[in-house]
Protein backbone atom coordinates (compact mmCIF):
# COMPACT_ATOMS: atom_id res chain seq x y z
CA UNK A 1 0.00 0.00 0.00
CA UNK A 2 3.10 2.84 1.01
CA UNK A 3 4.12 1.91 -3.04
CA UNK A 4 1.27 2.66 -4.43
CA UNK A 5 0.44 5.81 -2.29
CA UNK A 6 4.22 7.28 -3.71
CA UNK A 7 5.61 6.60 0.60
CA UNK A 8 7.98 4.00 -0.85
CA UNK A 9 9.38 3.06 -3.68
CA UNK A 10 9.58 -0.27 -4.81
CA UNK A 11 13.00 -1.01 -4.72
CA UNK A 12 12.78 0.55 -1.20
CA UNK A 13 9.62 -1.76 -0.57
CA UNK A 14 12.03 -5.11 -1.83
CA UNK A 15 15.15 -4.33 -0.11
CA UNK A 16 13.30 -3.58 3.10
CA UNK A 17 11.37 -6.75 2.92
CA UNK A 18 14.01 -9.07 0.73
CA UNK A 19 11.74 -9.39 -1.95
CA UNK A 20 12.22 -9.98 -5.78
CA UNK A 21 10.32 -7.59 -7.61
CA UNK A 22 8.28 -10.26 -9.07
CA UNK A 23 7.27 -11.86 -5.33
CA UNK A 24 6.34 -8.25 -4.84
CA UNK A 25 4.35 -7.70 -7.70
CA UNK A 26 2.49 -11.47 -7.14
CA UNK A 27 1.75 -9.99 -3.90
CA UNK A 28 0.13 -7.23 -5.01
CA UNK A 29 -1.50 -8.91 -7.34
CA UNK A 30 -2.91 -11.34 -5.08
CA UNK A 31 -4.77 -8.23 -2.43
CA UNK A 32 -6.10 -6.62 -5.57
CA UNK A 33 -7.58 -10.16 -6.44
CA UNK A 34 -8.72 -11.46 -2.99
CA UNK A 35 -8.12 -8.57 -0.50
CA UNK A 36 -5.38 -8.97 2.54
CA UNK A 37 -6.49 -13.01 2.67
CA UNK A 38 -5.11 -13.46 -0.11
CA UNK A 39 -1.95 -13.54 1.28
CA UNK A 40 -2.69 -15.82 3.89
CA UNK A 41 -0.54 -18.84 3.10
CA UNK A 42 -3.19 -20.92 4.45
CA UNK A 43 -5.86 -19.84 1.60
CA UNK A 44 -3.24 -19.99 -0.92
CA UNK A 45 -4.40 -22.96 -2.78
CA UNK A 46 -8.09 -21.63 -2.99
CA UNK A 47 -6.65 -18.76 -4.66
CA UNK A 48 -4.58 -20.65 -7.41
CA UNK A 49 -6.92 -22.87 -8.65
Amino acid sequence: MSVRGGLLSLDEACTRYTLTVDEFLSWQTSIDQHGLAGLRTTRIQQYRL
